[in-house]
Parts: C-alpha cells; structure tokens; sequence
C-alpha cells in the first residue's frame, strides 16, 4: 500500500508541461464561455481524460517507476474522484430543493412582491442587496443573483445604468453572503467537507463578509438617480406545499450538519438522506392525489433532471484536472513559492493573493487547487491552532468574495451578465471596481481585527 502512496516531481518532464498547457487553454475557453457559445463543461471534461492520460505517461516513464505497483493509476484517480462525488451528491441535493422550491413559486412570489412596491431606486439596490446576502448562504450564489437580479431589472426598467448597479451590488452581496456558511458557496463547502474549518468557526466571518457587501454598497448609493420607477403590478400565486418544501430543505441542512459534528459522517451523507425526506413527501402527496383527485401529483425526479448538468461536469473536469495537476507536482511547486517558511511569501499575503486570482480564474479550481497543496497555515504545521484558523478562514473569505472584483470572476457574475444582457456588462462592473476593491481590503482588515491570531 505504501507504493501506491509515492509520488514524483515530474514538472519538468514533456508529458507534464503538455498537461499544463491543455489545462490553461481549456480554462481560457471556460472564461471565453459567453464569446464562444460553447458549454463551459465541454473544454474542461476533455481535458480532464487528455491530462490523466499524460500523468500515466509520465508516470511509467519514471526511472523509479517500478517501485509502483500495477493499481498506481487507478487508486491516484479514485482518490480525486471520491473528491468530486462527495461534492456532487452534496450539490445535486441543494440544487434539487432549489428546483423545488421554484417549483412551488417561492421565489417568483419574492419577486413580485419586491416588484410591485414602488420602491425608490435606491430602496430597490438596498433590498436586493440585502437578500442577496441573506439568501445567498442557504440557496447558491448562482441562483441568489439570477432571482435577485430579475427583481432589479424589472423595477428598474428604462434605468440602464441603475441596473448595471443593482446588479454589480446583487453580485458582491451574493459572494460575501456564501463566504460565512459552509454551504454557501463551493469553496466554503470544500474548506468544511475537508475539516480545515470547524462548522461554528464559519459564522467568524460574517462580519468582514458583511462588510464586503456594505462598503461598496455604500459607495455606489451615491450614484444611483434618487427617483422612483413606475410601479409595476405583478402577482405570483404560491402553490401547495411550498412551505413543506422549505421546512424539509431546511431539515436536510441541520442533517448534514448534525452527520458531520456529531458523528463525523461525510456532510453529503446527510444531505442525501434530506433527499429523502423530499422522496417520501412526493410520493405522499402523489398518493393522496391519486386517491382523492385534491392537489396535483409531484414529480421530484423532474427537480433531479433540473439539476444544473453543465455546472456539474464543469466540477468535474476542474475537480480531475487540477487533480492531475497536484499528481505532477505543479500544485507542490506552486504551494512551496507561496506558503514555504524560508522562502515564500507568507500565508497572509498568499492567501490575499488567492483572493485576487479568484477574479480572474474561477474560485472553484483555486480552491480545489489551495486544499491540494494543503499548505502549512500555521508554520508549524499544526492544524486548528489560532493562526492555521485565522489563515484558513482568511483563503475562505478571499476566496469567495475576491470573484467580486470582476463581472467574470464568479458564477453569479457570469450568469448575470447572460440574464441582464446590454445593462450589466464587464465594463460598467469595472467602473465600480475601486470601490469594491476598497470593500476587499477592508473585510480583510476586519477579519484581522476580530479573528487575527
């Protein structure tokens, strides 16, 4: 067994640097997502199989490759693959409730509530701002912004620069919201499943996060018109069970969560089991339809087959490929030029760094690729002391709220990019950026107040 366990710098071998370059040009395309029409799983998925091919080349033609046994390959890649399955089940679990609960109109009855107000321009930045945040560390920040940013466009229709605003806000508030809840966001959700953070330790951050929010929020409330927009009447009827459906997803989180404190269960076993929970109410409330004709019957294999596919492989391939890039040593390279103690540049203003990387590559392989160093957050090595929590809920926070920098460096940003097409573009983001740079430092200045070691 302890074969299967050796490991070679193969950096600078042919077969590693050709893996390298697959993985920066699938990763380019993954960013060209919106120019290119091509599905950001696609690029990745592929590169996943071509680098695992390249890491087997390089591997065998080793000189020390004889001291591997036959099952080298295959127990290197289960490893990373039992990574993506703990994280995909956890994900599918939450995206179905999602669906579910939309299903049941909840988040159309938000929106035409909020919609039909007639609340002031900058009431509206404040409320979607706010809900975003709050939303964001139950629902993803994905769907938080996309809800959230339909709000903001219907109100401030005819107000192209005010919903270039909202929605730079939403996006901001949707990425601080995720950073304080282990499943508010996949990096957060990674950082716990893999016991860097305690589950209790997540809510230190919710001041700096806050603060990540309000800075910028502040800022930008200044430059949104003091007007109010036409107010628009719109009504959404909530269907039966929706609050059924909310109570059971929240059942299914404090699941997961008593799984993994109380009985150091994997969190995604918890999570299925709250699947459960929803299977056995779909099939009660089939049954009760089929008896008595009340109702309609619910199909919750239709909420499964909404799961977003497309995010999901994308996991996959960042998850496999940054998978083969730590098989390599890339990932050793890179954590001993960033974290070593005699000659990096010091966990904090590597972990700051990460942060601003993450507007640029998506958070999630940043993060994948942080817990693959495992870097000594402490110098001594030694994990949940003072210090290695500080750092590991310093490269939570940046991690999670640096993609706020820019429109693409976050799935929220992405996505509302796509939905508010013309009003909320990279370039109107980047006009705001100073201010939501100002709001970066100043969580982390925050963070450092309340939680430095």
């Amino acid at each position: 067994m302890t074969a299967n366990l050796l490991s070679f710098d193969l950096t600078s071998t042919g077969p590693a640097q050709i893996a390298l370059v697959l993985f920066c040009v699938a990763y380019l395309l993954v960013v060209l997502e919106e120019r290119l029409h091509v599905r950001k799983s696609i690029p990745v998925v592929l590169a996943a199989g071509a680098c695992w091919t390249l890491v087997a080349i390089a591997y065998h033609a080793h000189p020390e490759s004889h001291r591997l046994d036959a099952s080298h390959m295959e127990d290197r890649v289960m490893h990373h693959v039992a990574d993506y399955g703990a994280l995909f089940l956890f994900l599918m679990v939450a995206m179905t409730y999602i669906s579910a609960i939309s299903q049941h109109n909840v988040f159309l009855k938000l929106n035409s509530i909020l919609v039909s107000r007639g609340f002031s321009l900058r009431a509206v930045l404040w409320m979607t701002g706010a809900l975003a945040f709050f939303i964001s560390p139950v629902a993803d920040n994905m769907t938080t912004a996309l809800l959230m940013g339909a709000v903001a466009i219907s109100v401030g229709r005819g107000h192209a620069w005010f919903i270039s605003l909202a929605c730079t806000n939403i996006v901001i508030a949707a990425n601080a919201g995720g950073a304080f809840s282990p499943f508010g966001d996949i990096t957060t959700l990674m950082v716990w499943q893999e016991g860097k953070v305690h589950t209790g330790k997540f809510l230190a951050l919710f001041v700096p996060s806050l603060v990540n929010w309000l800075v910028p929020a502040a800022c930008m409330h200044f430059l949104v018109p003091k007007s109010s927009p036409e107010g628009v009447q719109q009504d959404a009827q909530l269907k039966h069970g929706w609050l059924v459906v909310i109570l059971l997803f929240l059942a299914t989180i404090v699941t997961s969560i008593v799984f993994h404190m109380a009985f150091h269960i994997p969190p995604f076993l918890g999570m299925m089991t709250g699947l459960g929970y929803y299977f056995v109410y779909g099939c009660l409330v089939t049954r009760r339809y089929h008896k008595s004709g009340k109702g309609e019957p619910l199909d919750v294999f239709k909420n499964v087959a909404d799961v977003e596919w497309d995010t999901m492989l994308f996991f996959f391939g960042v998850v496999m490929c940054v998978g083969a890039m730590q098989e390599l040593g890339y990932l050793t390279l890179v954590g001993n030029w960033l974290f070593a103690a005699d000659g990096g540049i010091g966990a904090f203003w590597a972990n700051v760094g990460i942060g601003i990387l993450s507007a640029v590559v998506d958070n999630v392989p940043v993060m994948f690729a942080v817990i693959g160093m495992n870097p000594p957050m402490d110098p001594s090595g030694a994990l949940h002391t003072p210090l290695a929590d500080y750092n590991w809920l310093l490269v939570t926070l940046t991690a999670g709220v640096g993609g706020s920098l820019l429109s693409v460096g976050s799935a929220a940003g992405v996505a509302l990019m796509g939905s508010a097409r013309g009003s909320y573009t990279f370039g109107g983001h980047l006009k705001v950026m100073p201010f939501i740079a100002l709001g970066y430092a100043a969580s982390i200045w925050v963070h450092t107040l309340l939680n430095g070691a």
